[in-house]
């Protein structure tokens, strides 16, 4: 086997017409592709294609990659979540949601108080919370109209009647994700992420899968599969005709 748990693995989403995306689990040590799922052209489908060719390669070799690098795209909350709780590290961007104007507060400014589950804002003042946003998938903390208006800091903490704050309900994945993409590992990472794009370029220039040419799902796996292997023969071929290093004879 080629496959390595320790070495980095890849996981990205191609576009190749006609509504379908093909998705490569790749090994980067060797450039092996060792998952392959066809979805539809959503990029919310390739976080679920990364989830289910991960759950497949850990029933065939029977234990989970320790890394994985992609872009931003596989960068959501839920996606971060779920490889924490696998122990899998994430060299993955994180995907921020709109972001707080440069002028005014940032979540740094507030204090959480757990006891109460509530913030307070730097003039002291409590922000309540209120629920799950169902549509970001973020807590929702809210002041009041009667607490911001008489407040000196409310120009610098935001431009409407009261002051609201939202905390992804996977905000702990994405803090750790985003520690992870500070360290010299994050930048190597990315410079192997390169292997699995020039999978997809010879999947199109060499292999001459521009368009699909059958529809329907069924089908459309059929050929994505096809095509992965035709291109791990290719790496088979070079990994045959490596001759072996010569070992220094000892005494």
């Amino acid at each position: 086997s080629t496959t390595d748990p320790d070495s980095t693995y890849a996981t990205k989403g191609g576009p190749a017409r006609l509504g379908y995306y093909d998705n490569y689990l790749v090994d980067n040590a060797s450039c092996v592709i060792v998952g392959v799922q066809a979805t539809p052209a959503r990029l919310s489908q390739e976080s679920v294609a990364a989830r289910d060719m991960i759950e497949r390669y850990r029933e065939r070799y029977g234990y989970l990659p320790q890394t994985l690098v992609a872009d931003t795209t596989y960068g959501n909350g839920e996606m971060l979540q779920w490889l924490d709780e696998r122990g899998i590290t994430p060299y993955i961007r994180v995907k921020e949601g709109p972001n707080t104007p440069p002028d005014l507060y940032g979540i740094e400014k507030f204090t959480y108080v757990p006891e109460e589950n509530c913030y307070l804002c730097p003039a002291g003042k409590r922000l309540n919370y209120v629920g799950i946003n169902k549509r970001n998938r973020a807590h929702r903390y809210y002041s009041t109209v009667k607490r911001c208006r008489g407040c000196g800091q409310k120009p610098q903490c935001t431009r409407g009647k009261f002051r609201t704050i939202a905390i992804h309900t996977c905000e702990a994945a994405r803090q750790k994700a985003d520690e992870v993409a500070k360290t010299p590992e994050f930048a190597v990472a990315l410079r192997k992420r390169r292997k699995v794009e020039a999978l997809f370029a010879e999947l199109k220039n060499y292999i001459g899968l521009r368009r699909l040419r059958l529809r329907r799902m069924r089908f459309v796996r059929e050929q994505f599969y096809l095509a992965a292997t035709a291109q791990n023969l290719k790496r088979l071929v070079r990994f045959l005709s490596c001759k072996p290093t010569p070992q220094m004879a000892t005494a």
